[in-house]
């Protein structure tokens, strides 16, 4: 139980750590929202196959995972439907168009931290097989953790102008994933039949956000090389991560 603790805090303190990054490069030019924005849609699209769907598929099958998928689809579109509409966000002092990326930053917001539920899990359910692999597991995700955290905190710090919140809401996200390492290892160890499941509706939920929000929104303005370096960015560096330490 110590060592399971200890892994949970160490994948916390790497997603906080993306996030506390993001202060340093929060004073991007006019366009940096834009590419956070897509350096985001970028690490969720590469993070919801290598880790999350691809993985499903090893443990339990296609059939699970396509509905895990769909079920993915299914949960961040009714978070979409009960997210407070234009009659909230026009209390805050943003264009139109800034109103609409500030939903659509929320939404990033909800799949990273639904996708860090199955990640924590796994953590825990390797820590209680061996706890060898487990601490292995705990950094090779604590290490992809810290783009996470910056693709939460950055694009919130750069639409908003605030610094605490956004920093908040990324440690949030990492203590989301020190919940479940703990309860991974408790509960998966006996009821592991769950865990593709989990991890293809994470994947299912990242891949409707990006596909759906992120870059529709990203390519309205006169961004559109800057967008795509920054997905590429985001692409390349949780591609590498991913297959590197995996």
């Amino acid at each position: 139980m110590v060592e399971l603790i200890l892994a949970g805090l160490f994948v916390m303190f790497a997603t906080g750590l993306g996030s506390v990054a993001a202060v340093v490069f929060r004073r991007l030019p006019d366009w940096g929202l834009d590419f956070s924005m897509a350096f985001s849609g970028g690490v969720m699209l590469v993070a919801s196959f290598t880790s999350l769907i691809l993985p499903s598929i090893d443990i339990g099958g296609a059939g699970i995972t396509m509905a895990g998928i769909v079920s993915g689809f299914l949960l961040i579109y009714l978070i979409e439907k009960v997210m407070p509409h234009e009659e909230y966000f026009i209390k805050i002092k943003k264009t139109a168009l800034e109103k609409e990326k500030l939903k659509g930053v929320f939404l990033i917001v909800s799949a990273i931290i639904i996708h860090n539920i199955p990640e924590g899990m796994a953590v825990g359910v390797s820590m209680v097989n061996d706890v060898d692999k487990g601490w292995a597991t705990a950094i090779a995700i604590g290490i992809q953790d810290i783009p996470e955290g910056l693709a939460v905190s950055l694009p919130l710090i750069m639409l908003t102008g605030r610094l605490w919140i956004p920093v908040i809401v990324g440690l949030l996200s990492g203590f989301s994933e020190f919940v479940f390492t703990v309860a991974g290892g408790v509960v998966f160890s006996t009821f592991s039949f769950i865990l593709p499941f989990g991890l293809s509706l994470a994947g299912g939920a990242m891949i409707y956000v990006t596909v759906k929000e992120v870059f529709p929104q990203v390519y309205r303005n006169r961004h559109e090389t800057i967008v795509t370096a920054g997905f590429l960015v985001g692409l390349l560096l949780m591609l590498y991560l991913d297959t590197t330490l995996g």
